[in-house]
């Protein structure tokens, strides 16, 4: 029933950029804390940014300055602006929803940073 839907990644070169969105339904949407995760081949899922309900935001060190994320209450939408991409940065990334007791999923997109 509650549904997140990732789009936007794909192929992009080093000192590139990229815009990840994650389009959110049937969730309160606002009172969401919001988080873009990934998980690159052979390694654990690690939390990349994530956005309160308020507004407040926080990143993995490896991102700081290089990416952004907001949200849009009024889209239902949640977005992970990349910057000055690294090759490192290449994995899938998902969109998380997370309320207390309960947190869903999306299914993912691929970013790969590769010349």
């Amino acid at each position: 029933q509650v549904q997140l839907v990732e789009s936007g990644g794909g192929l992009v070169q080093p000192g590139g950029s990229l815009r990840l969105s994650c389009a959110a339904s049937r969730i309160i949407f606002n009172i969401y804390t919001m988080g873009w995760y990934r998980q690159a081949p052979s390694k654990q899922r690690e939390l990349v940014a994530r956005i309160t309900s308020g507004g407040t935001t926080n990143y993995a060190d490896s991102v700081q300055g290089r990416f952004t994320i907001s949200r849009d209450n009024a889209k239902n939408t949640v977005y992970l602006q990349m910057n000055s991409l690294k090759p490192e940065d290449t994995a899938v990334y998902y969109c998380k929803a997370e309320f207390p007791s309960v947190g869903y999923w999306g299914q993912g997109t691929q970013v790969t940073v590769s010349s």
